[in-house]
């Protein structure tokens, strides 16, 4: 793998104390194992714990881009939608953990959101109204294989099944999606050619689930830039303006 391929993939992984290894050691096996990037995916009720990672030091040290990530954990719209107004601001990235018909369908509606996250785990389901939603405001939906990874027998075979019809519906809508390993340990994080392999199990082409990593670093891009400075809310930019012309 090249050093070009090595920067177009992102992981997006949960760091102690949310996951069982630090930050620095999640960064250091991704870079190994041949990603550019990692996705932080502080969990703002734990952050506190032992206090946020520091993705500039991360960086620094490990050699890997590490994006400033938080991921909204609640089964209230009414609660993810006042975490928002928190933390929308101060994170490159803001993820919210689906899971519930109604979680998923807010996230999808809420162009706040850069990433739908988990949306078939526990009772949750995605049907056309949300994969609709999610193409028209932008929402990424994540897939996430943790569960055709690190499980077995009937729960395996269910996760597959999920992905499938989650991959027939984003397909079908067109919809905007990243992949995951879902890896709170660094023995969790799995090399972009194994995702790839087990994408071919649910009907992914290699290309398609190494497009749903690239999309972690394109994403953070964008944000970076519209947090620039000049960017207020999606569609809301403040402009320069010469005084004497």
């Amino acid at each position: 793998m090249t050093e070009a391929d090595r920067d177009v993939f992102y992981e997006a992984v949960s760091a102690y104390p949310n996951g069982r290894s630090t930050a620095a050691r999640l960064a250091l096996t991704a870079r190994e194992q041949g990603y550019g990037g990692v996705v932080l995916r502080t969990d703002p009720d734990r952050e506190t714990a032992v206090g946020p990672a520091n993705p500039t030091e991360i960086a620094d040290a490990d050699g890997i881009d590490a994006v400033d990530g938080v991921e909204i954990r609640t089964d209230s719209p009414g609660s993810a939608s006042g975490a928002l107004g928190e933390h929308r601001a101060e994170h490159t990235l803001v993820i919210l953990a689906g899971g519930t018909g109604e979680m998923n369908r807010f996230a999808a509606e809420e162009p706040r959101i850069d990433v739908l996250a988990r949306p078939m785990a526990g009772r949750g389901d995605v049907d056309h109204v949300v994969a609709r939603a999610a193409a028209r405001n932008g929402v990424r939906i994540e897939f996430d294989f943790s569960s055709v990874l690190r499980t077995s027998g009937g729960r395996r075979v269910r996760a597959v099944s999920d992905l499938r019809k989650l991959r027939e519906l984003v397909g079908k809508y067109d919809v905007p999606y990243v992949v995951s390993a879902g890896a709170g340990s660094h023995l969790e994080l799995r090399a972009p050619r194994e995702l790839a392999a087990v994408g071919e199990v649910i009907g992914f082409p290699r290309e398609a689930v190494l497009e749903g990593l690239s999309e972690w670093g394109r994403l953070a891009a964008r944000n970076r830039d519209l947090q620039g400075g000049s960017f207020i809310e999606p569609g809301v930019r403040v402009e320069s303006y010469d005084e004497e012309s």
